[in-house]
């Protein structure tokens, strides 16, 4: 049985520009609020994995907006 050092599993989920946190964590929390998903400060393990992809999934997609709009100098 294959045994997962935690640790070194969560090297993709650290933030690499720490300044960017408090902006990342303001959007999460904007747009579970748009898709009508009710998180939490602390432990959202309630909330369905669809729910978290969806809420993942637009952060991205945002993300992606925001670094286009820049590159094009809009």
């Amino acid at each position: 049985m294959m045994q997962h050092n935690r640790s070194n599993n969560n090297k993709s989920n650290r933030t690499l520009v720490p300044e960017a946190r408090q902006a990342l964590d303001q959007m999460k929390y904007e747009i579970a609020s748009q898709l009508g998903v009710n998180l939490q400060q602390d432990y959202n393990g309630n909330i369905s994995a669809r729910d978290a992809g969806r809420i993942g999934g637009n952060i991205v997609k945002k993300l992606i907006e925001q670094q286009q709009r820049q590159m094009s100098g809009k």
